[in-house]
């Protein structure tokens, strides 16, 4: 149920109707479509939101103005791949659950990816065809405009890599009694000890540790190594 903005039902009498066409004809009908399933679990209660569905307005306005900005490419990058497989993987498996919020989430974040770190054209198609259930009518239109012939939405379902939905390297952030003293890669498998003998190697951190006792080391996995000394 879709409730008023103040968590209450919607009734005429309270004065908190939110009427679809005005929405429509407001924000376009994608923006509704895709709202309605971003603003929570199907399975509960959720306010409506006027400034949330301005945000999904303005993330459709981005999707669309990515189109200028895709580059060649027939398969996905490098630096796109493990995102790429995640994110099919996620987005399937999370439709087929009704937990189409979660969804659009991942969507979200794959889209702040590519604006920061470019996109080509598979992987743009890719994320048009995911997006797609959520919001029809602009990744249609955006498939066509990529010269490809068709409906989007009979279009095979991308499919994922499970060996490639995971990073093989990771970075952590080295503190030194809370301080944030540097960075490093290291194999996503690696043991404490070696992240460890890793992060005492970094000169910065080597100088701020220099004449002290280290009294511990603790490592937050695939997050940060935090050094307390003095």
């Amino acid at each position: 149920m879709i409730l008023g903005e103040g968590g209450e039902k919607m009734s005429k009498s309270r004065g908190n109707v939110v009427n679809p066409d005005e929405i429509v004809d407001t924000y376009g009908a994608d923006t509704m479509r895709l709202y309605e399933m971003f603003i929570g679990d199907f399975e509960k209660a959720a306010p409506w939101s006027s400034k949330s569905i301005k945000g999904c307005r303005r993330f459709l306005e981005r999707v669309w103005a990515l189109a200028d900005k895709v580059q060649d490419g027939d398969t996905y990058s490098e630096q796109h791949e493990v995102l790429m497989n995640r994110t099919i993987k996620k987005v399937g498996e999370d439709a087929d659950n009704l937990k189409a919020n979660t969804a659009i989430a991942a969507l979200m974040t794959m889209l702040n990816e590519f604006y920061d770190k470019g996109v080509n054209r598979a992987e743009y198609k890719t994320f048009l065809a995911l997006l797609n259930p959520f919001a029809p009518h602009i990744t249609e239109e955006l498939w066509q405009q990529l010269g490809e012939t068709g409906l989007l939405s009979v279009a095979p379902w991308p499919t994922y890599d499970e060996a490639k939905t995971v990073e093989s390297t990771v970075e952590l952030a080295v503190q030194v009694n809370g301080k944030l003293r540097g960075k490093f890669t290291t194999e996503a498998g690696s043991d404490e000890e070696a992240m460890k003998k890793q992060a005492l190697e970094i000169s910065a951190v080597a100088a701020q540790i220099e004449g002290k006792t280290i009294r511990k080391i603790i490592v937050v996995k695939g997050k940060v190594v935090n050094i307390v000394a003095n």
